[in-house]
């Protein structure tokens, strides 16, 4: 198992991990997810391990149900259980192609899709219909 500085949220049993800086948005990207049916399954720090070959996503028990709201304070949600990681999000790094090639990030020998940031007001929108669909070009 290893421990990323990330948050991850739940679209119909699957995960998607949020990745980037501190203020980048991750919190805020989850919590715009999570008005829209997302479920919460790590904020600020996601577990990682491996299971029947799948990589698997789920909360440190100290943060289970907990996301911070930058200015709001830390709020209880209803926590999803672990989830199979299907989707990466790096706030961190500019995206310069208006129709980028297919990236990947891996962990633990798993390579997980990768779209790159940074936070705009559209993202938590695609990245919801890319994970209840998928991307065609």
């Amino acid at each position: 198992m290893i421990q990323i500085h990330a948050t991850t949220v739940a679209i119909n049993g699957k995960g998607l991990v949020i990745l980037g800086p501190s203020g980048s948005g991750k919190s805020s990207v989850a919590l715009q997810l999570m008005a829209v049916g997302a479920l919460l399954v790590a904020d600020d720090r996601t577990d990682l391990r491996l299971s029947a070959g799948r990589l698997i996503a789920q909360a440190p028990h100290p943060l289970l149900g907990k996301i911070e709201a930058r200015g709001v304070g830390i709020l209880q949600a209803t926590p999803s259980a672990p989830v199979p990681v299907t989707q990466a999000c790096d706030l961190g790094h500019m995206e310069e192609d208006r129709l980028p090639q297919l990236r990947h990030q891996e962990w633990l020998g798993i390579r997980v899709p990768l779209v790159s940031g940074p936070y705009r007001s559209h993202l938590y929108a695609a990245l919801r219909q890319l994970m209840l669909g998928h991307r065609l070009a």
